[in-house]
């Protein structure tokens, strides 16, 4: 009888802080639905991860409904991937703590996003603000995963989980998958629509400098023809030209056409028409999505009903390696005492 091939693992987690953004979509959220055929996915609501900033109870809670809502919304399906809160499986902090064990400081404190927290957030410089790449790692290697579907921002992270497989590995024998990088090849990072220079933040204090996935079509129309460009007029990419080479990356991911296409298709229409086409483009996009999201968050039973089975799959799944590392490194196993 022919055995059928194990399909690759991807994992993938999203914070449940805030709305997501149009950045979140065209980074990361895009391209997991796209994968739930070709790969065994496993996506995870990484509520875990929030509270290293302070976080409203209520309102963590809430967003990691939501948050799940908008996964299945641009099309997770419970039928082939596994989506859980991350705090649900206690796994991933019980492994956190031994690989934080075979992590470096020094490693810790040359993480971008350390630098930048701390900086950000002087009055409140915490260890899990520290340490949290480890528990990142814990996410990524307790399901022995293939794939991590990352911003380019993110690299950094992913390098250390690699660090971190490898170094066990070669203490205690063959363990941890050594995850590799999963980067779109357009439209990987999307620029601040006021900052053209700058990441796309939903923290941004400038609300015209962010589009949320929520946002009604009028605001996304406003946002857009607001969006720094330059006063040449021309539709064209290029390092001198971040504002419309941005504009021009989202419209290309919304519409599938290269750049050289998008030129020919403004040449000599100025940027109002651009812009317009822009925002079109991104509101015919999310009108769908924010209709079953809508639709998702009022059916709770069905929500906390994926959420529990996803919980539950995802844990007997980071059971199996947990054992094997507590086994290595030398722990008793429970079922090993004596009666």
């Amino acid at each position: 009888m022919e055995q059928t091939q194990k399909k690759p693992r991807v994992f993938s987690g999203i914070q449940p802080t805030g709305s997501f953004t149009l950045g979140n979509y065209v980074g990361a959220v895009r391209n997991w639905p796209a994968l739930q055929d070709a790969y065994d996915c496993i996506y995870s609501v990484v509520d875990l991860h929030a509270i290293t900033v302070r976080q409203n109870p209520a309102d963590l809670r809430r967003q990691s409904r939501e948050a799940a809502a908008m996964l299945l919304a641009t099309g997770i399906r419970p039928d082939k991937s596994i989506i859980f809160i991350q705090s649900h499986v206690p796994a991933h902090t019980q492994l956190s703590w031994v690989l934080g064990c075979f992590c470096p400081f020094g490693d810790l404190t040359r993480m971008h996003q350390f630098k930048e927290k701390s900086k950000k957030h002087p009055e409140d410089i915490n260890g899990g603000l520290l340490t949290y790449p480890v528990l990142m790692a814990a996410d990524i290697l307790l399901y022995a995963t293939d794939l991590v579907p990352i911003g380019i921002d993110q690299k950094q992270h992913l390098e250390l989980a690699r660090n971190i497989a490898q170094r066990f590995n070669g203490l205690y024998g063959d363990t941890f998958v050594v995850p590799d990088g999963y980067f779109p090849t357009v439209g990987a990072k999307v620029m601040s629509l006021q900052e053209p220079d700058k990441k796309m933040s939903k923290s941004d204090a400038n609300a015209n400098a962010v589009v949320h996935m929520l946002d009604e079509p009028d605001t996304i129309l406003r946002k857009f023809k607001r969006a720094i460009t330059d006063s040449e007029g021309t539709v064209r990419a290029g390092a001198d030209k971040p504002g419309v080479t941005n504009l021009m990356s989202i419209y290309s991911v919304m519409t599938g056409k290269t750049f050289e296409e998008i030129q020919r298709e403004f040449d000599g229409q100025g940027y109002g028409v651009f812009k317009e086409a822009v925002a079109g483009s991104v509101i015919d996009t999310f009108r769908p999505i924010q209709a079953e999201y809508r639709r998702l968050l009022a059916d709770r039973a069905y929500l906390d009903g994926v959420l529990a089975d996803g919980g539950a799959a995802a844990a007997r799944l980071a059971s199996r390696m947990l054992s094997k590392v507590y086994r290595k490194v030398g722990f008793v196993a429970p079922d090993a005492l004596a009666h």
